[in-house]
């Protein structure tokens, strides 16, 4: 899982002791019933995560390759992990804004085999950033609306605050989900906002399962090798170049050469037989996402061609 690699409160001290990775902070229950509405005065965490994303931005030296058409606008900071903004293709203007982030991303820890969370209270706070990469605003979550490990591993979240809001007041668009499987060869963006950072590369093929310890996920993209992606990436949209639209959300690669470990995904094919790609790095395909929001970007697990696993 590419989440980042240490505590982030340790950031404080790395602003002026040097260039080390940055880590996450102790996570809190992502289910408690915490305050929902408008945005709170600035907290603590705020404060913290604002400081990680400043020492991200000097560690990164926006070094990754960019593209032409892909930039930052519409992508968030977490304080663990990476996301963005997003709509699906039928959304409105009016409707409550979406953010997509992983499910290993949580506050409240990793999603156990098997399990889906859905509609969690939540206040969770994102850092939007503009076209260039700079923090804009701070959004807030009023509700988890769906979260799993399970056979995917993604989140989204609900914000208290609507598209054209976002529009309005930062004259930053969302990131449309994409409702097709992209297609090997296709040129890919990988768009981390915890490290304010672009891999470009392309789609090197599909995984019929992804093992990473007790976790499988199906059905997953292969980067080419260019998308060496680290910690902090997790939860990164992976943009489709040529369109603009998000075709999935960057998760893993295996760092070490393990086979099928935490941190060591491996492939298994329709066979059983069991691939170890020592460096590679892969995502979760987001389009069938598209098939389970209703009006009003409301959950439909019950949607006609939803697919995503159900609690």
């Amino acid at each position: 899982m590419r989440k980042p690699l240490v505590v982030a409160l340790c950031a404080l001290a790395l602003a002026g002791a040097g260039a080390t990775p940055a880590v996450a902070a102790a996570p809190s229950p992502t289910g408690a019933d915490t305050t929902t509405g408008t945005a709170p005065a600035t907290s603590l965490t705020d404060v913290v995560n604002d400081t990680v994303g400043a020492v991200a931005d000097t560690l990164s030296g926006l070094t990754a390759p960019k593209s032409a058409a892909v930039d930052f606008a519409g992508t968030v900071s977490l304080s663990n992990c990476s996301g963005s903004v997003i709509r699906m293709p039928d959304s409105a203007a009016s409707d409550p804004a979406l953010v997509l982030t992983n499910g290993h991303c949580l506050e409240s820890g990793f999603p156990s085999p098997g399990q889906v969370l859905t509609d969690r209270a939540s206040s969770r706070a994102f850092g939007l950033l503009n076209a260039s990469g700079a923090k804009v605003a701070t959004l807030r979550a009023d509700r988890l609306v769906y979260a799993t490990m399970t056979d995917t591993d993604a989140a989204i979240y609900r914000l208290n605050t609507t598209y054209a809001q976002i529009k309005s007041s930062y004259a930053i668009d969302p990131l449309t989900l994409s409702s097709s499987r992209p297609a090997a060869g296709t040129a890919i963006s990988v768009v981390s906002g915890y490290w304010k950072r672009i891999y470009s590369c392309s789609v090197d093929g599909f995984v019929h399962r992804l093992k990473e310890g007790d976790w499988t996920w199906k059905d997953s993209v292969r980067y080419t090798s260019a998308c060496d992606t680290i910690g902090g990436t997790s939860g990164s949209p992976v943009v489709d170049d040529a369109t603009g639209e998000v075709v999935a959300v960057n998760n893993t690669g295996n760092e070490d050469g393990a086979r099928c470990t935490v941190n060591n995904p491996c492939e298994v094919d329709e066979n059983g037989g069991v691939t170890v790609r020592q460096g590679i790095n892969y995502a979760q395909q987001t389009y069938p996402f598209t098939a389970c929001f209703t009006t009003g970007n409301r959950l439909d697990l019950s949607a006609s061609g939803c697919t995503v696993p159900k609690p």
